[in-house]
């Protein structure tokens, strides 16, 4: 098996003090995606470089405190891409891609927009952008898993309150046909919805209220993988023991070996 996990991380020192490594060190997970570094290299510990023997790759925002995302591994890679080659969305920090033989596991933060009409400006420019590597991607032939926070809620059984979502980010009709067209048209596959149609599966849960005790969350961390690795998909969970961030691990298993 291989066990791939993803986590936004909303501050990796901040989710170090609240035991994210203490748990990773227990899960043998061959792969864990990290999204929302909110640092740069000088600012990690040996520990959050090279967590339980596994060594991590990463892709700094320029910007300090900002976005950034991260790749564990036992495995060592063939080859590391960090960034998509555009520079205003590399100054940011948000694709790192790390390839093993046939196999390419992908840690992905794609903007939210929710904070300025500005900002979800760049998301859906960043949309544009994406749209024509994911095709390409899609058509090289290979096993691929993109974890990462998406920022986007596909469904209505993707977040507890649709309705009063209608017209936010994360759930604007924009958006939702973008994924629809990357599920369908394009062919990659959502491995959560496909293994379990029926489980809303929430990772995100808003710091307002009670949210989170109340499970009033948001599906917006996902694996998107290529049709012949979803078929080794076997199963996924979101761990909810413990609270590292906002955000709750996805924990998917393959029937896959390197």
């Amino acid at each position: 098996m291989l066990r791939i996990v993803s986590a936004n991380l909303n501050g990796i020192r901040s989710a170090d003090k609240k035991g994210f490594f203490n748990w990773l060190a227990g899960i043998d997970a061959d792969f864990v995606c990290v999204q929302e570094l909110k640092a740069q290299a000088a600012d990690l510990s040996e520990r959050m470089r090279q967590p339980d023997g596994m060594t991590g790759y990463f892709h700094y925002a320029e910007k300090k405190g900002y976005s950034g995302v991260g790749l564990y591994t036992r495995h060592q890679p063939d080859a590391v891409v960090e960034g998509l080659g555009v520079d205003w969305i590399d100054a940011e920090g948000r694709f790192l891609q790390l390839d093993f033989g046939n196999l390419s596991v992908i840690s992905l933060y794609l903007p939210s927009g929710s904070s300025s009409d500005e900002r979800q400006q760049v998301k859906f420019d960043f949309l544009d952008v994406f749209m024509p590597h994911l095709e390409t991607l899609r058509a090289a032939g290979r096993d691929i898993v993109i974890c990462g926070d998406w920022n986007i809620a596909h469904n209505e059984i993707d977040l507890k309150n649709w309705k009063g979502n209608l017209k936010n980010s994360g759930f604007l009709p924009e958006e939702r046909a973008w994924m629809t067209d990357l599920l369908g048209r394009v062919g990659w596959c959502d491995a959560w919805r496909r293994l379990y149609p029926d489980t809303p599966g929430y990772t995100w849960w808003s710091n307002r209220g009670q949210a989170y005790a109340k499970d009033v969350g948001w599906r917006i961390d996902y694996h998107i993988v290529t049709p012949s690795l979803m078929a080794l998909a076997r199963s996924a969970s979101v761990y909810k023991d413990e609270k590292f961030s906002d955000h709750a691990p996805l924990i998917v298993d393959y029937e896959r070996s390197l």
